[in-house]
């Protein structure tokens, strides 16, 4: 159970690298890096069967993050798709005015 847990966390993780690489679109990098820390909770919760409830608590950690990346992330594509009016990467160049 242990190594099949493992297994889907590592393909998890890889899908959302290959995603985050790959896509340049903001909305789906930023559910490609979800995917990534969901993946590390998948592996923590795993590994928290032979190493006692330490990996339970970094999963709460870990959570808590992706929830303050996911309102502050958000809110800057919201404000970048208000200002140029697209989410692709490729189009945005903050650093030019």
């Amino acid at each position: 159970m242990l190594a099949e847990s493992l297994v889907l966390s590592a393909v998890l993780f890889a899908i959302g690298v290959i995603g985050v690489l790959t896509r340049r679109n903001a909305i789906i990098l930023f559910m490609c890096v979800e995917l990534m820390l969901n993946a590390v909770n998948l592996s923590f919760v795993a590994l928290s069967r032979l190493y006692g409830a330490t990996g339970q608590v970094f999963v709460i950690f870990v959570m808590t993050v992706a929830a303050a990346e996911a309102a502050v992330g958000l809110a800057i594509i919201i404000a970048i798709f208000r200002h140029r009016q697209s989410v692709n990467l490729q189009n945005i160049n903050l650093l030019r005015g």
